[in-house]
C-alpha cells in the first residue's frame, strides 16, 4: 500500500483545515494535552468532507506541558484516560456519521508506552475494548507493536518526517537541541530515504531500517503546512 501520511491536529493551530488537503489521516487531540470539544467536532466534520481518516490522539492530562512531560500513572489510570479520550472523539464521529480509523497516543504517553510492557498493555487493551477494528499507530520497531498484534489489533508502524532518530530507532529527545528537523531540504532528504528504502540516518551517522506504514507530520510545528504540501507531492512521484 502507499504510505499513509498523518498529522496531529486539533491542538489550536490555525493551519489545521489547510493541512487536511495534503494528508490521508489525522490524529485529533482529545482535550487532555490540547484541544477541546469544539475543535474535535469541527475537525471530524472537515475530515469526513475531505475523505481523511480520523484518529484519536489521547495523551496525558497535561495542558501546561502539552503532554510532552514524562508522567507516572498506574496501568489502570492509563487505561481509563485512553478509554475516556477515545470515547469523547468517538461520540463526535458517530454524530457526524463517520468511522474511527485509528488511535495514536500522544507525546510522552506515546514514548513511554512504546517499550514499557505494563503501559503498553493498558493502551492496547483500551483500544481493543472501545473499538477493536481501530488501527493502533505506534513507533516503528517498538515492543507495543508486537504486543498489539498478538492481541489481534491491526498496527501501523510509524516514522516521523520532522524528527531525528537515535541508532536504536528511538526518537532523539526533545530536550536535545538536535531533536527536530527544521529545514525543508533536510526534511525532504529524510522523507525520500523513508519512501524509497525504508531507512533513516541516525544522529550517530548510521543508516537504520524502519519499515513503516504511516509517516507523521507534527501539526504544531512551524513548518507543518509547508512540509505537508511537499511530502504529498513527493509521495505522488
Amino acid at each position: 500500500m502507499a504510505l499513509d501520511i498523518n498529522c496531529d491536529l486539533g491542538e489550536s493551530v490555525h493551519t489545521d483545515q489547510r493541512i487536511l488537503d495534503y494528508v490521508t489521516s489525522m490524529n485529533i487531540a482529545c482535550g487532555y494535552h490540547a484541544g477541546n470539544h469544539t475543535l474535535m467536532h469541527e475537525l471530524v466534520r472537515a475530515a469526513i468532507q475531505k475523505n481523511v481518516h480520523i484518529g484519536a490522539h489521547p495523551g496525558y492530562p497535561d495542558l501546561e506541558g502539552f503532554g510532552r512531560r514524562d508522567m507516572h500513572f498506574q496501568a489502570q489510570e492509563i487505561y481509563d484516560m485512553v478509554v475516556y479520550q477515545i470515547g469523547a472523539l468517538q461520540a463526535f464521529i458517530t454524530v457526524a456519521g463517520g468511522t474511527l480509523h485509528h488511535v495514536k497516543p500522544h507525546g510522552a504517553l506515546y514514548n513511554q508506552s512504546a517499550n514499557n510492557r505494563e503501559l503498553a498493555e493498558a493502551v492496547v487493551q483500551a483500544v481493543q475494548d472501545v473499538q477493536p477494528t481501530a488501527i493502533l499507530y505506534s513507533l516503528a520497531g517498538s515492543q507495543i507493536v508486537e504486543m498489539a498484534r498478538d492481541k489481534g489489533l491491526q498496527v501501523y508502524e510509524e516514522v516521523f518526517a520532522d524528527r531525528r532518530y537515535n541508532v536504536d530507532g528511538t526518537l532523539v529527545s526533545r530536550r536535545e537541541a538536535n531533536a527536530l528537523i527544521d529545514t525543508e531540504q533536510e526534511m525532504l532528504a529524510h522523507v525520500q530515504g523513508i519512501l524509497t528504502a525504508n531507512e533513516v540516518i541516525a544522529v550517530q551517522g548510521d543508516k537504520i531500517k524502519l519499515p513503516a506504514q504511516t509517516l507523521c507530520i507534527h501539526g504544531d510545528g512551524p513548518h507543518a503546512l509547508v512540509y505537508a504540501e511537499k511530502i504529498a507531492a513527493l509521495r505522488k512521484k
